[in-house]
């Protein structure tokens, strides 16, 4: 069976907090995400975008403070690429849902 470590976490020391801390952190994640899914699905795209946003930057720091085992998919390559990733692509996505003008909505 292969292994499920993150080769480029090696020599990473595993994280300070408990198991159950860590998967608590990621639920909040994936419930950000999910709640994006429904603002897109009810067609409100501003609210959808800044929220996944902010879930990307809720993961940047969850990239960091978890281990990758917990993380599972969302570690892809270095906790460093991760979480400065994560922040680029989530601040320009909220930035942009923030800018777009309403429209009167």
């Amino acid at each position: 069976m292969p292994s499920l470590d993150n080769p480029h976490d090696a020599g990473v020391p595993p994280s300070p907090l408990p198991m159950w801390a860590q998967r608590a952190l990621l639920g909040v994640f994936l419930a950000g995400f999910f709640l994006s899914g429904v603002y897109a699905a009810t067609e409100h795209w501003r609210r959808a975008t800044f929220t996944l946003g902010a879930a990307l930057l809720w993961l940047a720091g969850l990239r960091w403070a978890c281990d990758s085992q917990v993380i599972g998919l969302f570690a892809v390559r270095s906790r460093r690429f991760d979480a400065a990733f994560c922040t680029v692509i989530g601040l320009g996505m909220m930035v942009l849902a923030w800018s777009v003008d309403s429209l009167g909505s």
